[in-house]
């Protein structure tokens, strides 16, 4: 973890400028790790209740990048940006996101995805770049609420997919 700068300790140097979200969800780890990398799976349930997504361009592979608008159940349009700086499938995942690259206020983020008994428990942490930054996107946009609800976007989403045995 290192190389990458992450630090797994418990209380990290990045505590205050940080948000971690995590989840067991009832889906093996290829799936759900398939379920993040995929374009046409991203489509269908990126993003907290009500917004859909809309992608123009992705291309997954480190420094490959993916740009997308997401659309909120009000009408606004939101212009979003993610590079990956690291891919190691099907354990985890380092991406920049911003509004577009070279975004002074992009943050980082690390997705890992770990077997509990036959589930994936996925955990989301992302760094901003100030503690302000942070306390503004929890506070004046509901991240913390905002990410739960992806990810039970995405345990609905691949529930879906087994349960069915394809995608609808």
């Amino acid at each position: 973890m290192a190389a990458t700068g992450w630090d797994a300790s418990p209380q990290s140097a990045t505590a205050d400028r940080e948000i971690v979200i995590s989840r067991v969800i009832d889906a093996p780890r290829e799936l759900v790790f398939e379920a993040f990398t995929e374009v046409r799976h991203l489509s269908r349930w990126w993003g907290p209740d009500g917004f859909t997504t809309t992608t123009r361009a992705f291309e997954f592979r480190v420094g490959g990048d993916w740009d997308f608008v997401m659309h909120g159940p009000d009408g606004t349009d939101y212009e979003e940006w993610i590079a990956w700086t690291e891919i190691t499938p099907p354990e985890r995942i380092a991406l920049l996101h911003g509004e577009s690259r070279g975004d002074p206020n992009a943050f980082e983020s690390l997705l890992t995805f770990a077997p509990d008994g036959a589930a994936t428990r996925i955990e989301m942490r992302t760094v901003f770049p100030t503690r302000e930054m942070r306390d503004e996107v929890v506070e004046k946009y509901h991240a913390i609420e905002g990410g739960q609800q992806t990810l039970s976007n995405l345990a609905a989403y691949v529930t879906d997919i087994l349960l069915n045995g394809v995608e609808n």
